[in-house]
């Protein structure tokens, strides 16, 4: 009996996803290889990407549509080419912005296309991509299943999430076996039904909600229909704490390091 225990415990444990927030972001700046590593080290168990498409196509990883905040660039990454965008620095704002956890290295850190990720992490890695406004990028999806299918990356261990139902369903239709994941945005605390869970179900394997509009109830009815829940974006401990014991399967971070310790009850 005990054993048997002891082993639903460590498969509960392994299940559960600490996914760095655009890699260590608490930590580094953000969406960089250097802060994608960093995530790994500090037992991230997925690299998450946000994606935006440059004027040529390219997927990059950057969260938003533009370029000013997190490089010394301006203006909408569709004007931009690739070429263009690697010119940037990507790490100097990081610095300006957190002068305690300023690094000299971060200054001049590029913008990392969406290959080179792979490229640098290879195929078996956890990846956790979001495909950004995808109203605002056509193809971004076919690009991105494109460039999993190149460099064989492996699809048990790779989740897509989006804010939009419509670039999951069109996902879906492009290739069956990717598994998907529904972003949720409240503005209030929120309730959800069965009959929405349900409607997910049918394209995504979970949702992702931001943590500070959901509750215990929320958490278990999602789980109870057979979904996982990644709520974001949870930075302290005792939120951390509260979520693990509502249920959730797993959470992002720009501290995995915090979350690793979180877990490991230290």
């Amino acid at each position: 009996m005990g054993t048997g225990f002891a082993a639903d415990a460590s498969e509960k444990e392994k299940e559960f996803l600490n996914v760095a927030h655009r890699g260590a972001s608490g930590h580094a700046p953000e969406h960089t290889i250097t802060s994608y590593k960093m995530g790994e080290k500090m037992h991230g168990d997925y690299i998450e990407v946000d994606l935006q498409m440059t004027k040529d196509g390219q997927l990059i990883a950057m969260h938003d549509e533009t370029l000013d905040r997190t490089t010394n660039g301006t203006g909408q990454v569709k004007d931009h080419t690739l070429e263009e965008i690697k010119k940037l620095d990507a790490g100097s704002w990081f610095n300006e912005k957190y002068p305690e956890k300023a690094n000299p290295a971060y200054k001049g850190l590029k913008v990392p296309a969406l290959e080179e990720v792979f490229q640098q992490f290879g195929k078996n890695a956890n990846y956790y991509i979001e495909t950004k406004s995808p109203e605002v990028y056509p193809g971004m999806e076919e690009a991105l299943i494109e460039l999993v299918n190149k460099y064989g990356i492996d699809k048990d261990t790779l989740l897509v999430q989006s804010f939009s139902p419509a670039s999951l369903t069109k996902m879906n239709q492009i290739d069956p076996t990717v598994k998907l994941v529904q972003l949720m945005w409240y503005t209030s605390p929120a309730a959800i039904s069965d009959a929405e869970l349900m409607s997910i179900k049918e394209y995504a394997i979970g949702i992702g909600p931001n943590s500070s509009m959901i509750d215990q109830e929320y958490v278990q009815k999602t789980v109870q229909n057979g979904l996982e829940i990644h709520p974001y974006t949870v930075n302290e401990k005792e939120e951390m704490k509260k979520l693990i014991q509502w249920g959730v399967t797993g959470m992002f971070t720009n501290f995995p390091d915090r979350l690793h310790k979180v877990q490991k009850g230290r």
